[in-house]
């Protein structure tokens, strides 16, 4: 087999390998399939059909019709790959634009073809260049200046040039067309197809890049809606009794604080990476999400609460874990939902297993409301309630001091006094 004929089928197999890929991949719309088939099937086309005119070529008159049509064809055809190309990268106004050119060249390539004057094949049916082939070249020369100002167009469009793809695109033409033009050797419709799969790779990577960056900035979007939903919805908590407004406010700064140097001091400090405590600060202040379920009456109550209401308060713990999971599931990811509802549930857990709704101990209370209790405590310690006055920070530190291993994981309530300055 010739190196023409082995170009040749490469360059076939090639475009039907293409073609069957962007038929069945997902990555791309029905619009940019379409012009990617048209620009793989002309390839495929035009690849064929001069390959079949070489082969018939001076093998006598009767050959001379079929040939010139399937020439007028491929020459009407391959100057329109760029266009292709550029719908296919999404430059579809431009491709309309120049496509309705080159179809003006189409139309003198079928016009002219009765004279002669673009080629001919004489009387040998051997073929020949006509008096106004340049015609021809300067349309096939103006498509592949359209293909790599279309590239270039596209990689600003998307943020981001990829020169070394552009420049290999520039390379594999010349390395077709310079041994057309120097040598008479038929190597452009292996380049042509080769700079069709590197458009194709250049573009698809462009696409994914993209989506990749518009992934990245939906997640943030939603991570902030997640964020201020939370926060909305401990406010809507809050603002049921109005001398505890800030709590909510403070509540993350003092669960990050603590687990900060807990993770500096060593305590629990395979646990306490950033994401864990990241996540902390951003659902700590949904610990009191079940106050939902509690009357009003019982939350701003000034005097002490009875045995019956203490039961009724007792109750918020448990609900709001399930508010958490109901109104957070589907919305937030899984990791998040459970930390909120561990917090939400458990933050009333002591150390000792005296504690509410379920009445763990030690270890067995996930660490994050193991956190949560310090920092609840501490800061209804130093706030006024409408049920009590508010007492100084020296005081309240001394009685997390003195609750450790009672109420309190006693590593944790140490890590608290050792830093309390920076509470």
């Amino acid at each position: 087999m010739s190196f023409y004929a082995g170009a040749i089928l490469l360059t076939e197999l090639l475009m039907v390998a293409m073609t069957y890929h962007v038929a069945h991949y997902p990555g791309f719309t029905r619009v940019e399939k379409r012009w990617y088939l048209f620009a793989f099937i002309t390839v495929f086309f035009c690849a064929g059909a001069e390959f079949v005119a070489k082969q018939f070529d001076a093998c006598g008159p009767s050959f001379a019709l079929p040939l010139t049509i399937l020439t007028v064809v491929q020459f009407s055809l391959s100057p329109m790959l760029p266009v292709f190309f550029g719908g296919a990268l999404g430059l579809y106004r431009p491709a309309i634009v120049v496509g309705t050119v080159f179809s003006l060249h189409a139309l003198a390539e079928i016009v002219s073809a009765p004279f002669g004057w673009i080629f001919y094949f004489d009387e040998a049916g051997k073929y020949i260049r006509g008096p106004y082939y340049i015609i021809y070249e300067i349309a096939y020369l103006f498509s592949l200046v359209f293909l790599i100002v279309s590239m270039i167009v596209v990689s600003r469009r998307f943020k981001r040039r990829d020169l070394p793809t552009i420049i290999m695109v520039f390379v594999l033409l010349a390395a077709a067309i310079l041994p057309l033009l120097l040598f008479k050797v038929y190597t452009d419709y292996i380049g042509i197809g080769l700079c069709a799969v590197l458009c194709y790779i250049y573009y698809n990577d462009l696409i994914q890049e993209d989506t990749q960056q518009k992934t990245v900035a939906n997640q943030e979007r939603m991570f902030q809606m997640q964020e201020h939903t939370i926060s909305a919805m401990s406010r809507l908590i809050e603002s049921r009794d109005t001398e505890r407004g800030e709590h909510v406010s403070r509540i993350g700064d003092y669960v990050g604080a603590l687990a900060e140097h807990a993770r500096r001091d060593g305590v629990y400090a395979d646990q306490l990476d950033d994401g864990f405590i990241a996540k902390m600060r951003m659902m700590a202040p949904m610990h009191d999400i079940g106050k939902i379920v509690v009357s009003d009456r019982i939350l701003t109550k000034p005097g002490k609460l009875t045995q019956e209401e203490f039961e009724c308060v007792k109750r918020h713990a448990a609900e709001g874990g399930r508010v958490v999971r109901e109104v957070m599931s589907g919305v937030a990811e899984e990791d998040y939902v459970s930390l909120a509802s561990d917090i939400a549930t458990y933050h009333h857990e002591r150390w000792d297993g005296a504690g509410y709704p379920a009445g763990l101990a030690g270890e067995g209370i996930p660490l994050s409301a193991r956190i949560m209790a310090i920092a609840d405590v501490f800061d209804a310690l130093i706030s006024e309630r409408c049920y009590k006055q508010a007492v100084s920070k020296a005081q309240a530190f001394e009685i997390i001091r003195q609750e450790s291993g009672t109420q309190f994981d006693p590593q944790l309530a140490a890590v608290f006094w050792n830093h309390r300055e920076d509470f």
